[in-house]
């Protein structure tokens, strides 16, 4: 199949999906999308077994491989991902809540991998398979950082307290890159291509790539507006934001330093005060409004894609059993990454127990997850993890996502949705 082929085909399901949710299930439109070509793809499976001549289990998942979720997300639409949710961002409340965002997004995460990983540890032998640690680490690491593309949208349906949603979508922003940079260490540890490397090297490494990645984001984003400023047009505008994300993404990962972090970076430089003297009323309305548009059509893209991976999945016993049990505990490892970050430090007892709710049923895994598993080397430990990540990533999406209105009615009775 020819790309544009393939592209056309990509468009009809979203959008053949979209309007079979708007007219049955009517949840968010990318949880919708996402049930809808879970159940494509197990019909699929079934017509496979039914007329077993046409195998199209193996052309759909020749089809997923011309598309390359892993590369098409983290090397390329990851970067217009991230740069939508953080212009999205109020940056004064972020600000506010800085030394909170940054204490969850770090500390957090990396408690969230260590705790993860030594649950996994201790439990897996005791169901008749152990596992190496280092790769329970870098389970982990797949597992620690909150999905931004679940986290903003949802935002979008939930009147929380202009701070809380700051924290949220701040943490959720940062620790994606924060996530992408551990698993990168941690999978050259356990695959043996960096067991020369010293503790010092590993953070002097991670610190380049996030602290560089921050820097570069500031600069490019710094230029981008004073570039902007000397004119008034929505075109430019547009496609100098665009430059921006993908441009920041592009030389960041170059020069070895987190393209994620830089081009959130670069996005909440569009959301500072200095961005008011570049942009009048109608110019901000008219950027916001593309980019929520093609926010709003590559979530509805890539959660779709994810609901077509299981078909890269191997239904095993063992591995449905480990999913059973990890799903629990990832949500407990959040909430322990939470309470032991900084952030409830500074909050009052009620205040802090609302808010480590909130923040612990939020954190929705997401197309990160799914593409760093699916980019595990081919071979047993891959066949037992790709499973296990993708049964957290499709709980908490659309359990998760789905009961994450009660959770917020309940602990913030005078919040309440949004349209969708």
């Amino acid at each position: 199949m020819d790309t544009i082929s393939l592209i056309a085909l990509l468009f009809v399901l979203a959008a053949a999906f979209s309007i079979l949710n708007h007219h049955t299930f009517r949840v968010p439109a990318t949880i919708g999308v996402l049930i809808f070509s879970l159940l494509a793809s197990l019909l699929v499976v079934v017509l496979n077994l039914l007329i077993p001549d046409y195998d199209l289990q193996a052309l759909s998942r020749s089809m997923l491989g011309i598309i390359n979720l892993p590369v098409a997300l983290l090397n390329g639409v990851l970067s217009l991902l991230l740069f939508a949710g953080a212009m999205q961002v109020d940056v004064g409340h972020l600000r506010a809540k800085l030394m909170s965002v940054t204490a969850l997004s770090v500390l957090g995460t990396v408690l969230a991998v260590v705790l993860l990983a030594g649950a996994v540890w201790s439990i897996l032998p005791l169901m008749g398979h152990a596992v190496p640690f280092s790769w329970c680490i870098v389970l982990g690491a797949i597992l620690a950082p909150t999905d931004p593309v679940s986290v903003v949208g949802m935002l979008k349906r939930l009147r929380l307290p202009g701070p809380l949603q700051a924290v949220f979508a701040g943490e959720s922003l940062f620790n994606d890159g924060v996530g992408v940079v551990i698993f990168g260490v941690t999978i050259g540890l356990a695959t043996g291509d960096s067991q020369g490397l010293a503790a010092s090297a590993i953070v002097l490494s991670f610190c380049r790539e996030a602290l560089g990645g921050g820097l570069l984001g500031a600069m490019t984003g710094w230029i981008a507006l004073r570039v902007l400023k000397e004119q008034r047009n929505p075109h430019i505008d547009l496609l100098t934001s665009l430059a921006l994300a993908t441009g920041t993404f592009s030389i960041a990962s170059h020069l070895g330093m987190s393209g994620a972090i830089a081009v959130v970076v670069a996005g909440l430089c569009f959301g500072t005060s200095y961005s008011d003297s570049v942009f009048d009323e109608a110019s901000r309305q008219n950027l916001d409004v593309a980019w929520t548009l093609m926010d709003e059509v590559l979530n509805v893209l890539l959660f779709m894609l994810i609901g077509f991976e299981i078909l890269e999945i191997t239904p095993r016993l063992f591995t449905m059993m480990a999913t059973l049990m990890v799903i629990p505990l990832s949500i407990v490892v959040r909430a322990l990454s939470v309470l032991f970050s900084t952030l409830p430090i500074h909050l009052r007892q009620w205040e802090r127990g609302r808010v480590l709710g909130i923040l612990t049923w939020g954190g929705l895994r997401g197309g990160i997850s799914v593409s760093l598993a699916l980019g595990l080397p081919p071979g047993e430990l891959r066949n037992l993890l790709l499973p296990v990540c993708y049964g957290v990533v499709v709980f908490t999406t659309i359990v998760q996502g789905l009961t994450m209105e009660w959770v917020v009615r309940r602990l913030y009775p005078s919040s309440t949705s949004g349209p969708e």
